[in-house]
């Protein structure tokens, strides 16, 4: 038999009030919850007009975010992106970045292969 996990992503726990968040985000690292080891997921909700209050990069583990509902921007140190359902966009490692929902609010799975660990957090990302 084969060694698998399977997990609803809508019943991982939402983590964003235990790690200070504010309202409007939700945050479900399913990390743990799958047993993985060397990748990683979390489903985000983000309410509409939510901007993530920090931002991050990494020091080996590139990142794909895709937008399953609504859209987002996502911002890229100087650069920005806008994602509509089902865009993708990958980012590499070492690129601060941070995302903010559109006027409907959005849902978006953000995809990573690296060590756990491995994120710098970027308290004043948006320079306020």
């Amino acid at each position: 038999m084969a060694d698998h996990t399977i997990v609803n992503l809508q019943d991982v726990e939402d983590a964003a009030e235990k790690f200070g968040m504010p309202p409007g985000l939700e945050a479900r690292f399913a990390r743990s919850a799958l047993g993985l080891q060397k990748s990683g997921v979390t489903l985000f909700k983000v309410g509409p007009g939510f901007k993530v209050p920090w931002g991050h990069r990494h020091r080996e583990q590139e990142e794909v975010y895709l937008v399953l509902r609504g859209s987002a921007t996502v911002v890229f140190e100087d650069e920005r992106a806008e994602l509509g359902e089902w865009d993708a966009v990958r980012i590499p490692p070492e690129v601060a970045r941070s995302f903010e929902a559109g006027p409907d609010g959005a849902e978006v799975l953000a995809y990573g292969a690296g060590a756990q660990g491995d994120a710098e957090m970027i308290k004043d990302f948006w320079g306020t």
